[in-house]
C-alpha cells in the first residue's frame, strides 16, 4: 500500500510536470510566431532592469498600499512553496519531513512559512475586498467584465486554499506529534497552525492521519494546478515578468521607431544633390507590409508584452485618453492581443502547424480605430507598467499601418499632413504669410 502510495504520487508529479511542460512549449511557439527584433544590446542595464522591477518590485510600490499587499503575496507565496521540495522528496520516497534533521533551521524555517502563510492570508482577503466590496475604479472598466474578472476572484480563492491547506496540514501534524503517534517526528515549529490545533482536540490518531493526509495532498495537487492553470491566466506574469523587464524598451519613452525604407526616401528628398532614381549606398528594401493589423505583424517582444499583462489597470488609470471618457484602455489593447494570438495559435494547432486565414485580425475584430486614435501618445501607460509594458508600441504600429496602407488616418489629421507637405507646417497658411500675425496691433 505504502509503495502504491508513492508510485500514485510519482504519476501525478509527472502528468502534472508535462503538462506545464505542454503549455510553456505552446506559449513559447505563440511568442515566436511575432516578428523578429534585436534586444541584445545594453545587457548589464538590462539585468539591472530586471533586478529592479521583476525581483525588486521597485515600480509596485509607487502606489504604496498594493504593492506592500502584493509582495507580501509575491515573496510569501514563492518563499512557503520551498517546502514543496520537501513534499516531493517525502512523496517520492515515502518520508515524512525528510528535512527534519536540519533541527533549529528546520524549525525557523518552518515557523517563517507559517507567518508568511498568515500575511498571505491577510492580504488576498484585501485584495478580494478591493476588487469587490470596494470595487475600485479600476477593476470594474468594460473590458474587466466576464472572465477576466472571474480569473482575479479565483487566483485569490485558489491562494487562500493553498495556504489553508498549508495551515492544516501542519496543526493535524502538530497534534499528531504531541501523541507521539508513529511516523510522525518531533521535528518543526508552528507559531500558527498551533493555534488551529484545538479543532483537532478529541480526534483518534487515526482520524487525525486522515485530516493531515488529505490536506497533504490536497496541497501538492492544489500546487500542480495552479502551476498549469497559470497559462489560462493573467497570473502568467509570475514567470514572465523576468524575461518582460529584461527585453523591454531601453529607448528614451518619448522616442519612436522610424521606418529605414522612410527614412531612408526622405534624406533623398532632402539632399539637392542625390540623384532620384539611383539606390543610394546601403539601400534598404521597402517592407512588404507598413505597420501592422494583425498579431503576426508584430515582433515578439511586443507579443511578449501581452501574455505578461497582469491585468492590474495601472496604465489605463493613468492614461489621459480614458480619463476623458475615451474608449481607449492600454490594458484592453494588450488583453486584446493575447486573446487575438491565442486564437492564431489554435488555428495553427486546428490546422496541423499551419496558419489558415479565419478572415479577422487585430485591427477592428478587436480593436477599434476609434481607440487607436483617441491615443495621445504620452507613454503615461508605458510608464504606469509594474513590468515595463509598452502598449503604445502597438498602438503607434497600428496607426502606421492605417496611414500608409489604407490612408484611412482621421479628416483633421490627413489635413495637418497635407498642409505640411504644402506648407511646411501644420497650419493652412502660406510660408510667406506665416508671420503676418506679428503685425497686427
Amino acid at each position: 500500500m505504502e509503495y502504491l502510495q508513492n508510485i500514485l504520487f510519482a504519476i501525478i508529479l509527472i502528468l502534472g510536470i508535462g503538462f506545464f511542460a505542454r503549455n510553456i512549449k505552446k506559449l513559447s511557439r505563440n511568442i515566436k510566431l511575432g516578428k523578429n527584433v534585436d534586444v541584445s544590446d545594453n545587457r548589464p542595464q538590462r539585468w539591472g532592469n530586471m533586478a529592479k522591477m521583476a525581483l525588486g518590485q521597485t515600480k509596485m510600490v509607487v502606489r504604496p498600499i498594493p504593492g506592500i499587499l502584493h509582495i507580501l503575496v509575491y515573496v510569501g507565496f514563492i518563499i512557503i512553496n520551498l517546502e514543496v521540495l520537501e513534499i516531493v522528496i517525502d512523496g517520492l520516497l515515502g518520508t515524512h519531513r525528510v528535512f527534519a534533521p536540519l533541527g533549529v533551521l528546520y524549525d525557523l524555517l518552518i515557523a517563517s512559512f507559517e507567518i508568511l502563510a498568515l500575511l498571505v492570508i491577510v492580504a488576498v482577503v484585501l485584495f478580494w475586498v478591493r476588487r469587490n466590496i470596494i470595487k475600485l475604479q479600476r477593476f470594474v472598466k468594460p473590458e474587466m467584465s466576464g472572465w477576466p474578472k472571474n480569473d482575479g476572484n479565483l487566483i485569490l480563492y485558489i491562494e487562500l486554499a493553498l495556504m489553508f491547506l498549508f495551515l492544516s496540514m501542519n496543526a493535524a501534524d502538530f497534534q499528531l506529534q504531541q501523541l507521539n503517534a508513529d511516523h510522525y517526528v518531533q521535528a518543526g515549529s508552528f507559531p500558527v497552525s498551533q493555534f488551529f490545533a484545538p479543532i483537532f482536540e478529541g480526534m483518534s490518531v487515526n482520524m487525525l492521519i486522515l485530516v493531515e493526509r488529505t490536506a497533504w495532498w490536497l496541497h501538492i495537487t492544489g500546487i500542480l494546478f495552479f502551476l498549469n492553470y497559470l497559462y489560462y491566466s493573467k497570473h502568467l506574469h509570475i514567470l514572465l515578468a523576468f524575461p518582460n523587464t529584461y527585453f523591454a524598451k531601453l529607448d528614451a519613452k518619448g522616442k519612436f521607431r522610424n521606418l529605414d525604407a522612410v527614412t531612408q526616401e526622405v534624406m533623398l528628398m532632402l539632399d539637392p544633390d542625390a540623384d532620384p532614381y539611383a539606390a543610394p549606398a546601403g539601400d534598404t528594401p521597402e517592407p512588404e507590409k507598413f505597420g501592422a493589423s494583425d498579431v503576426l505583424d508584430l515582433n515578439w517582444v511586443q507579443l511578449l508584452n501581452a501574455y505578461t499583462c497582469t491585468e492590474c489597470g495601472r496604465c489605463t488609470s493613468e492614461c489621459p485618453a480614458n480619463l476623458t471618457g475615451k474608449k481607449l484602455s492600454p490594458r484592453k489593447i494588450m488583453m486584446d492581443t493575447r486573446d487575438r494570438i491565442e486564437e492564431v495559435g489554435r488555428n495553427i494547432d486546428a490546422n496541423k502547424g499551419k496558419f489558415e486565414d479565419d478572415g479577422k485580425q487585430l485591427l477592428d475584430d478587436y480593436i477599434t480605430r476609434e481607440e487607436l486614435w483617441a491615443c495621445t501618445s504620452c507613454n503615461a501607460c508605458t510608464e504606469a507598467c509594474p513590468v515595463g509594458i509598452d502598449p503604445l508600441s502597438i498602438i503607434m504600429d497600428m496607426r502606421q499601418y492605417l496611414v500608409m496602407e489604407q490612408s484611412a488616418a482621421p479628416s483633421d489629421l490627413n489635413t495637418m499632413m497635407g498642409n505640411i507637405e504644402n506648407n511646411g507646417a501644420p497650419w493652412p497658411f502660406n510660408q510667406l504669410d506665416r508671420l503676418n500675425w506679428k503685425e497686427e496691433s
